[in-house]
């Protein structure tokens, strides 16, 4: 698997991320046990979770993506052969404080993040979503003492708008404080404008590496759907249809569907070529209940698009056309 610096930073992180949203939730501990294996047997290095992950469904309290992370890498012992990413931001206690990017909040969940993940360090700790309530300076001082304390060696941020993310680096800058050094939004090929309307320039002027999740589009560009057919009864099915059940989404993926075909590789395949090929990603993170799933996606692994191919795609996809 290609290594790729992360921003201007020198931490070198594989061309795909491990997303682990699932564990513990639709995956099983040893299911998640076996895709880590599996993801890090061919390279792969950077492994992102969240806190909260995954505290919506029902009996998870959330941390438990985390501790089974955390019980992995001590059966594994390969704590320094991976680049852990955790997010802190959502509800996880009761109380005033339970939630958001105040001094308060982060100090408390960085120490059980920990805990939970079993490491005394946090590669890169991300603000999972931008906190209106908290002022953008107490939230980085907070994250530049975790660096300073040597509890996180990076931070970063998470569905930032760009005026936040601008504030983040004015305040950083101003203050001499550690600055966001990636962002982590919502970008795939079929859903592109909120990004590269918002977010692009920002983050290539100012050197932001990009992990970006939702690669496949929830499942819509890995080909399975199809015109004129009602997807399954399902709370993530209907997201997607709503947001990609259009002519224009399905001309894309016949046309992915072609390409694919010329390389022998699937729409899958594609889809996540090209944002490999896109200079302004530096990893998408890819999720898997099975290790099956997850072959899926590294089956791109050094899969580029020719500039001709990616001129195809773009001007199907552009949002400005």
């Amino acid at each position: 698997m290609e290594i790729r610096k992360l921003g201007r930073t020198g931490l070198q992180v594989s061309e795909l991320a491990l997303g682990t949203m699932q564990f513990g939730w639709t995956a099983s501990e040893q299911a998640a046990f076996e895709v880590m294996d599996a993801y890090v047997e061919v390279g792969g290095n950077l492994i992102d979770t969240a806190d909260i992950y995954s505290r919506w469904a029902k009996g998870n309290p959330g941390g438990v993506s985390e501790e089974i992370i955390g019980r992995w890498m001590r059966a594994r012992g390969n704590r320094q052969q991976i680049v852990l990413a955790t997010k802190v931001r959502g509800r996880m206690w009761e109380g005033p404080n339970g939630e958001g990017l105040s001094r308060a909040h982060v100090m408390r969940a960085v120490d059980d993040s920990l805990r939970r993940l079993q490491t005394d360090y946090i590669d890169l700790y991300q603000t999972h979503f931008y906190d209106e309530h908290t002022p953008i300076k107490e939230t980085m001082r907070a994250l530049d003492d975790l660096v300073r304390a040597g509890k996180v060696r990076y931070v970063g941020c998470s569905n930032y708008p760009a005026w936040r993310l601008a504030e983040a680096l004015w305040a950083s800058d101003k203050h001499g404080l550690e600055r966001y050094v990636s962002l982590q939004p919502h970008y795939n090929v079929a859903y592109r404008e909120e990004f590269e309307r918002e977010m692009a320039d920002l983050v290539k002027q100012y050197g932001i590496g990009v992990i970006n999740y939702s690669p496949l589009g929830g499942g819509f560009l890995t080909g399975k759907y199809r015109r004129q057919e009602t997807p399954p009864a399902s709370a993530r099915a209907e997201g997607v249809q709503k947001r990609y059940f259009n002519e224009r989404s399905f001309d894309l993926l016949d046309d992915m569907k072609k390409i694919g075909q010329a390389h022998d590789k699937g729409v899958l395949q594609v889809a996540l070529a090209w944002l490999l090929t896109n200079p302004l990603v530096t990893s998408p993170i890819v999720g898997a209940n099975s290790v099956e799933q997850l072959q899926s996606s590294l089956d791109a692994v050094g899969f580029r698009l020719s500039e001709t191919e990616m001129d195809k795609l773009d001007a199907l996809s552009d949002y400005k056309t």
